[in-house]
């Protein structure tokens, strides 16, 4: 049913992200200051901005570089209960290289430090939902297509 026939619609709030790697293909993982849990770089896409503009300024933001953001990974439904509706949107941000690594900086205060480790290390360090959701970019960035999840799973899954 439609707004019109009385009931409302979803109003998603967006936010989006990057996998970045290192070279030997570990996936990076930063320290908020804001919070216990541990997360990818990126964060809440602002009104009229894109999913991929919100990326990008977030990593700048963040990170303190610009490197170049690629293709969309993954787009995942995740409702929260105390949030509400969300969509995420991972995109790639490629292989940082040491010259990269070296300019990262910390000049917005969010973050407190990051670190690569294997994929298959994830589920030990970030929360369920965002674990299967970077495990599914990941894989999506080795098979060439985006994946779309529902609370971090593939559907159809």
């Amino acid at each position: 049913m439609s707004e019109q026939e009385g009931l409302p619609r979803a109003r998603a709030r967006a936010a989006a992200g990057a996998l970045f790697f290192d070279e030997d293909g570990r996936v990076m993982i930063v320290h908020p200051s804001y919070k216990t849990d541990r997360d990818i770089p990126g964060g809440g896409v602002e009104p009229g901005e894109t999913p991929y503009e919100a990326c990008v300024r977030e990593v700048g933001e963040e990170l303190g570089i610009q490197p170049p953001i690629g293709r969309l990974l993954a787009v995942d439904w995740a409702p929260h209960p105390g949030v509400g509706d969300l969509i995420l949107f991972v995109f790639d941000g490629g292989v940082l290289g040491a010259d990269a690594l070296r300019r990262i900086t910390f000049a917005d205060g969010e973050l407190t430090g990051f670190g690569f480790h294997p994929v298959e290390d994830v589920d030990d360090l970030l929360n369920e939902r965002l674990a299967r959701r970077v495990k599914a970019a990941a894989t999506a960035r080795e098979l060439g297509g985006p994946a779309y999840l529902e609370y971090g799973r593939a559907v159809p899954g």
